[in-house]
């Protein structure tokens, strides 16, 4: 009990001494020394019939875990930090929410027209028994993986293969989830010989008509137009964590101030969080993550994704596909209009 005790202050410390734990990598420490107390106090609860003294220990030491946990919390990241976090590498992919959200998952391979692009997957699956249709940004972890999936940025044939996806929706009359993770289209040549704009533009303009029900959520880093090309939807969610912008922080501050080391202060001006867009009116929900981020729980992150989805999906359903389309399209032309009083 004593050493437990030891290593709960000198958490307790740590946190005092950082403020509210802006440095990452601190963080990460933070969280791995916490699971390890919980452990020892789980051990602890499972030792042959503790004293009613070792209870109210063990209770106590709970309840400042607890607290420790809430101190941690999300709500005290920063722009930048949110974007590390949007970034972190055992953050849930689509595929990892497809697994522990969607049953009879069947992918559709190919644009017909080039070829296929592994950074973005889609296919059919069923959603509470209901059949539904999915595409989205599809990154990486090992380097080898990441390569193949081009670190998450589709190529022109990526969302030539989306929007075949979704014109099977729309035929089929089935909702669409779409899910973006992406630091933006590929930039590269071949893609802009391609038909990288145009791939973008055509998918904006069918999304903006799709006579079907569409949810988007924003899982991790949504970049510019190759986030958005996937993203006009009916409802446009966002993790906790996640970042919605037309540039990367890096790059904003590479062009106002000729230095990329001032992405911290690009990225709290730029107003890329969930909460910020949410303010603005960009987009329509926040969908809360486990506390220290959904890369904790992965189970748990794709529980709270799963209720959000439930939840706007039988909203959508109650109005008509006619009254739908309207309000998509009334809703995307009036973002980003500001007017100004007389005086």
């Amino acid at each position: 009990m004593a050493g437990t005790e030891l290593l709960l202050s000198m958490v307790e410390a740590r946190l005092a001494r950082n403020g509210d734990g802006s440095n990452m990598e601190s963080r990460d420490k933070t969280h791995q020394e916490l699971e390890k107390i919980e452990k020892q106090v789980a051990r602890m609860q499972q030792a042959a019939a503790p004293d009613e003294n070792t209870q109210r220990e063990i209770r106590l030491l709970n309840d400042r875990l607890q607290a420790l946990r809430k101190d941690m919390s999300s709500s005290h990241y920063k722009a930048w930090e949110k974007t590390e976090l949007a970034r972190h590498p055992q953050r849930p992919y689509l595929l990892d929410y497809i697994e522990r959200i969607f049953t009879d998952w069947s992918e559709i391979h190919g644009d017909r027209g080039f070829a296929d692009d592994p950074a973005i997957i889609g296919g059919m699956a069923r959603f509470h028994g209901e059949e539904v249709m999915i595409v989205g940004h599809q990154k990486a972890r090992d380097t080898k993986q990441k390569v193949y999936r081009n670190f998450g940025m589709p190529n022109p044939e990526g969302y030539r293969k989306a929007m075949r996806v979704m014109k099977i929706a729309e035929k089929f009359g089935r909702p669409l989830f779409s899910f973006v993770d992406t630091p933006g289209a590929y930039p590269g040549l071949g893609a802009e010989e391609r038909g990288q704009a145009e791939a973008i533009a055509h998918n904006l303009r069918e999304m903006a008509r799709l006579q079907i029900p569409i949810v988007t959520t924003i899982t991790g880093e949504g970049g510019s137009g190759g986030a958005l090309a996937i993203a006009i939807a009916d409802r446009v969610l966002m993790m906790e964590n996640s970042i919605y912008s037309v540039i990367s922080p890096e790059g904003c501050a590479s062009i106002m101030w000729r230095d990329p080391t001032k992405k911290a202060l690009a990225a709290q001006a730029m107003r890329i969080t969930a909460e910020d867009l949410k303010e603005l009116g960009c987009i329509d929900g926040i969908v809360p993550e486990p506390e220290g981020g959904a890369h904790v729980d992965h189970e748990a992150a794709a529980a709270l994704l799963d209720s959000s989805l439930q939840k706007h999906l039988a909203e959508l359903k109650k109005g008509t596909i006619k009254e739908m389309v309207g309000t998509r399209y009334t809703k995307f032309r009036n973002m980003a209009q500001f007017f100004t009083g007389e005086d």
